[in-house]
């Protein structure tokens, strides 16, 4: 347990014990890279210990509607539109980052143009191969944009599919994909560089809210886990991520 010291009117005061807690977080596999740094930073604070489980989206629904234990969620919004996931998560469900797609080569290769939504159609059928993860909040999203690009056969076809977005780094640096397109923030590896973001107009950002488990067993630790991610530290860390807080 962990006592609280508080200072009032100069006195010092001694309150309740507060009960370290094991909680079980549900992340999206994009934000390994952001718990990482906060993960440890919540622990130090609160005397509590994060067990996490990170996963792409069709996983996580899975997961959630399979009954699998749990004390809150930090996940893409789309987790959010199944029906049957979203009963097992409570109100109020606050936004906690949210953030953009990009594209990124190898260290040293040369960077197609993306400044128009022509110049990118160009580039993505000119690429030899792409590292992604179709099965996810964001590869869908991608997907949809090669459907109005009218190349989604052809970049079908071309797509190496990886199972976590931190896969998809490694896999340009090594030389296995000529590119990269993914979310934004899990692109700050070694071996790579942004070629730059989305053309403006296919531009979307991937919200990740937050919500504490209808069945938790740790209601008060979770809830303040959803606390902490909003406080200054955390939204410095949220930024420095290449994400936007809220």
């Amino acid at each position: 347990m962990t006592k609280i010291i508080a200072i009032v009117f100069g006195m010092v005061v001694v309150m309740a014990p507060v009960k370290a807690s094991e909680l079980k977080l549900i992340a999206g596999g994009s934000l390994a890279g952001l718990f990482k740094e906060l993960a440890p930073q919540f622990e130090k604070a609160s005397g509590h210990t994060l067990s996490i489980h990170f996963d792409s989206t069709p996983n996580i629904i899975t997961r959630i509607n399979a009954g699998t234990p749990f004390d809150v969620v930090v996940v893409p919004a789309d987790v959010f539109k199944d029906a049957a996931a979203k009963s097992h998560l409570a109100d109020p469900v606050i936004d906690i980052a949210r953030v953009g797609f990009g594209v990124i080569v190898r260290a040293g290769a040369p960077k197609p143009d993306l400044s128009t939504t022509d110049a990118f159609r160009k580039a993505l059928l000119a690429a030899s191969s792409i590292s992604s993860v179709p099965a996810s909040a964001a590869g869908a999203y991608i997907a949809r944009v090669y459907e109005r690009l009218g190349i989604a056969e052809e970049m079908k076809a071309k797509t190496k599919v990886q199972a976590m977005p931190t896969a998809i780094a490694p896999a340009v640096a090594s030389g296995e994909a000529e590119l990269g397109i993914f979310l934004a923030n899990v692109f700050n590896a070694p071996g790579i560089e942004l070629a730059g973001p989305f053309p403006a107009e296919l531009q979307q950002e991937l919200v990740f809210p937050a919500a504490v488990a209808t069945g938790a067993k740790e209601p008060e630790a979770a809830k303040a886990l959803i606390d902490f991610l909003q406080t200054p530290a955390a939204v410095a860390a949220i930024k420095a991520a290449g994400m936007t807080p809220g």
